[in-house]
């Protein structure tokens, strides 16, 4: 005889209650006959017969009630039947759905994001991402200094976080993606406004207006170092404010700022962008996440971005080896050529 057991959530268990019987009990069931179960099974029918018999005894139950005029579905078998289908489709879905999460094609990504989302590499990255993994949950974070991000990495509340590659990130995995230019946001009618490229020394005696949250300690000792004065310096204000918010108190005339070349894409009322010459007018942004981090989703993401970025560097170096216009040897990226078009003129 079987023994049987109690699990620890109180459900009997047997060697005659296991998939395999279930499944043969389901085929007599669609049959309604031993004979036809068995040859769909490609079994023995007396195999067929004493599998379902010693399920029923597990069970202590008559699934089916047997004549000479075949078999019936008892009520409990019914009942049973019913259950165990039901049962059977969740476990194809939880087999279907853990497999789609291990291939990274379902799941759930928490992106921190830095750089402005307005357009740009970012930008192309999770949109494509988001393309081909529609049923990956892409949560995206913002609003937190980058030290933050990285420690929001560590601890596992972010998956991976994009940052400028001088954020110091201890036991984090740091890959560099894409440079951006950096980019004087001025009033409209402001005295350089009417210059195609600004110069650091043009920037001395502004007042400058930054994102608490945005500025990373040693890219704000860069700026400031390029913006001191032989006698005295810019007047530097940290605000606990947001991007858009920042552009329009410039637009206002609070003030001026510097940002990335992504944000030039976005269009602010009363706002213009001149690229920034002279050193240190491009800043470099990096993936960082963490190695022990086996999230599927994640390495999807992580293999798109490497792609993505050595595609940029390929274009960009095929555009640095044609012949350049007029505008004091400045190289942007295609993605942006529009949108500096509309924002370099004269009048915005």
């Amino acid at each position: 005889m079987p023994r049987n057991k109690l699990s620890p959530k109180g459900i009997t268990e047997s060697v005659a209650v296991n998939p395999i019987s279930i499944g043969w009990a389901l085929c007599v069931a669609d049959h309604l006959s031993f004979r036809g179960a068995a040859r769909e099974l490609g079994v023995r029918q007396g195999a067929v017969s004493r599998r379902v018999q010693q399920l029923e005894n597990a069970l202590g139950v008559s699934l089916f009630e047997r004549s000479p005029h075949g078999l019936k579905i008892t009520n409990a078998g019914a009942q049973f039947i019913q259950e165990v289908r039901e049962g059977f489709r969740h476990i194809e879905h939880a087999t279907r759905m853990a497999s789609e999460a291990g291939r990274g094609s379902r799941g759930r990504l928490i992106i921190g994001i830095q750089p402005s989302m307005g357009a740009g590499f970012l930008r192309d990255l999770i949109q494509v991402y988001s393309r081909r993994h529609p049923h990956v949950a892409v949560q995206l974070v913002e609003g937190a200094p980058p030290a933050e991000h990285i420690s929001l990495v560590r601890r596992r509340h972010l998956d991976v976080t994009f940052v400028a590659d001088t954020i110091a990130a201890p036991d984090c995995d740091v890959a560099p993606l894409w440079n951006e230019r950096l980019f004087v946001v001025l009033p409209h009618g402001h005295a350089l406004g009417g210059r195609t490229v600004i110069d650091w020394s043009d920037l001395h005696s502004e007042h400058f207006i930054f994102r608490q949250a945005t500025c990373d300690p040693v890219l704000c000792e860069r700026i400031i170092k390029r913006l001191a004065a032989p006698f005295g310096g810019p007047v530097i204000q940290k605000l606990d404010v947001g991007h858009e918010t920042v552009m329009h108190l410039v637009g206002i005339g609070q003030g001026v700022s510097i940002t990335s070349e992504a944000t030039v894409a976005s269009s602010f009322p009363n706002v213009v962008f001149r690229p920034i010459s002279g050193g240190d007018e491009t800043v470099q942004f990096s993936a960082v996440w963490l190695a022990e981090n086996d999230n599927p989703a994640l390495r999807r993401l992580l293999s798109l971005a490497r792609t993505h970025a050595k595609q940029e560097r390929r274009d960009g170096s095929s555009q640095s080896n044609r012949p350049r216009s007029g505008t004091g040897g400045i190289t942007l990226s295609l993605a942006f050529l529009g949108a500096l078009a509309r924002k370099l003129g004269l009048s915005t």
